[in-house]
């Protein structure tokens, strides 16, 4: 047998997630593996009329503690880190009465679901695992010898090799399971970690870790040539992460940024308020609105930037309808979210087979606390999730003038529009819906001006004589350091400013908006989105 070759002839299984492991360890028995077990794993296999060893009666001890110390042990360890060529390993495994475990078999505790589901804080302590992870890692460390198996998904190929190798494995598959266990561990103590930093309301710990699970690999990156893989977190936040895909093709690497993008700007609009629709295009909203139904606010939302929406992302905040779902298939579009969908709207949706359909069973909580992270040379950012919201903000009135009802609502509406703009920010709305967005500029002014021109080719595109800026309230993410941006909004027409405020020209800027007529308020909170 080629050296590289390890004969599996003893097994421990202890498992947290019972998935597959009857049919797993009745071809271990078939193929000749002795089986070792613990707890509540043991109890199973044994029910299931297979021989098995409890770790109890390999070790001399029983379990105690609650369960808390069972493997932790020489026979259990020494039988995992024993490295089979070492001549003193040998000696020390004879004199002392240790067996070698060639193949390891576990999965963790549920700590990330059981904080996930709300749990406590003693339920969440008693669901971190100890003696799993210590097995994993001794078994990956030793894995010229040892096959080590943290997913159910892996029996599959760990049973091919062991049929095709006559009951051996191969020094590429343990090498392949030894990373994947390291990094099971390694997400593993992140997500205990992290709660952990929660509990203690500290935002920056001395450490800090990540880990996620593989959802799929990407075709490729934001360009061809670059790699891509998207990764799911702990965190059960409604969205792309967690949304079923209905139909299209996979999604790639900027559907999924661009979808992120239009989901968490439509959670800001309260379904039980009224019918949001949002348009993304390059991970900016290039129309916004809302209505008395979806088809109302996907119109709407669509008039403020047609020739952009062409190719764009489509998010909704209330289940899908067939109406809508008609209007939106009539121009290409990428990708559809929603929280539900119903028959006729999926069957309607259907016919276009590479459109993709996304359903998240809910809406993210745009108030929620969370972590945002960005890479850096060297490094990583982190910083909490922009959870401000508009209607908790107490808005200050600051020119002599004060905003109608009709504007005030107006003023909120595309505040809440901003903070998902990308900085610089400004959006012109108007009942309710975007008429016109500049996004991403160097200079306040530049947005101002692109945001005024948006609104001037919207209308002509809708056939009217008048640019749709005229009477319609303009938002800022942060304020405006000089008034030439404020300026340039009244002279396409605006009625009303919504911003920040906090500039060393407050003063000079609130002066040239009484000049103008305008009504401005202050809201006190930033929403820079870089």
């Amino acid at each position: 047998m080629p050296t590289e070759l390890r004969r599996v002839e003893r097994a421990l299984l202890s498992v947290s997630d019972k998935s597959g492991l009857i049919d797993f360890a009745r071809a271990l028995h078939k193929l000749g593996v002795a089986l070792i077990s613990t707890g509540g794993t043991a109890k199973a296999i044994a029910e299931a009329g297979l021989p098995v060893t409890d770790v109890s009666d390999l070790t001399g001890f029983p379990e105690m503690m609650d369960g808390r110390v069972k493997t932790l042990h020489p026979k259990v360890h020494g039988g995992l880190l024993a490295i089979r060529s070492h001549p003193e390993h040998q000696a020390s495994m004879i004199g002392h009465g240790i067996a070698p475990i060639d193949l390891l078999v576990v999965n963790l505790y549920p700590f990330e679901a059981t904080v996930a589901a709300g749990k406590g804080y003693d339920d969440c302590i008693e669901n971190i695992d100890i003696g799993g992870p210590a097995m994993i890692r001794a078994a990956a460390k030793n894995h010229q010898d040892v096959t080590v198996v943290v997913d159910a998904s892996d029996y599959a190929a760990v049973l091919s090799e062991l049929e095709a190798q006559k009951g051996a494995t191969t020094l590429t598959l343990r090498r392949r399971l030894a990373q994947k266990a390291y990094a099971r561990t390694a997400a593993y103590d992140s997500a205990i970690s992290n709660w952990f930093a929660g509990e203690l309301a500290e935002t920056s710990p001395a450490y800090r870790g990540l880990g996620g699970s593989l959802a799929e690999t990407l075709r490729y990156g934001e360009n061809p040539h670059q790699w891509a893989a998207f990764y799911r977190t702990p965190e059960q936040r409604p969205g792309v992460a967690t949304a079923r895909q209905v139909q299209g093709k996979q999604l790639s690497y900027n559907n999924i940024n661009d979808t992120d993008a239009a989901f968490e700007c439509v959670a800001e609009f309260d379904p039980k308020a009224s019918s949001a629709c949002v348009i993304v295009k390059h991970a900016n909203p290039c129309g916004v609105a809302t209505g008395d139904s979806l088809l109302e606010a996907y119109e709407r939302a669509l008039r403020c930037d047609p020739v952009s929406a062409f190719g764009g992302i489509v998010a909704l905040n209330q289940k899908l309808d067939a109406q809508a779902a008609k209007k939106i298939v009539e121009i290409f579009t990428e990708v559809i979210i929603a929280p539900e969908a119903d028959e006729e709207a999926v069957a309607m949706i259907a016919a276009k087979k590479n459109l993709r359909l996304l359903l998240t069973g809910g809406l993210p909580d745009p108030r929620a606390v969370g972590l945002s992270l960005r890479t850096v040379a060297g490094g990583f950012l982190t910083q909490a999730r922009d959870n401000a919201v508009v209607d908790d903000m107490e808005l200050q009135v600051v020119t002599k003038r004060a905003p109608s009802e009709a504007e005030l609502a107006d003023l909120r509406f595309a505040f809440r529009v901003a903070k998902h703009v990308k900085s610089n920010a400004i959006v012109y709305a108007k009942d309710l819906a975007t008429v016109g967005i500049g996004a991403g500029q160097m200079s306040r002014v530049d947005s101002s001006r692109i945001a005024a021109w948006k609104a001037s080719e919207a209308a002509k595109a809708a056939g009217l004589s008048e640019t749709l800026a005229k009477g319609a309230v303009v938002a800022s993410d942060a304020f405006f350091p000089f008034a030439d941006g404020l300026l340039a909004a009244a002279e396409a027409g605006a009625t009303a400013v919504i911003q920040p405020g906090g500039s060393m020209r407050d003063d000079e800027v609130i002066k040239a908006a009484d000049e103008a007529g305008l009504a401005m308020v202050f809201t006190g909170h930033r929403h820079f989105r870089h």
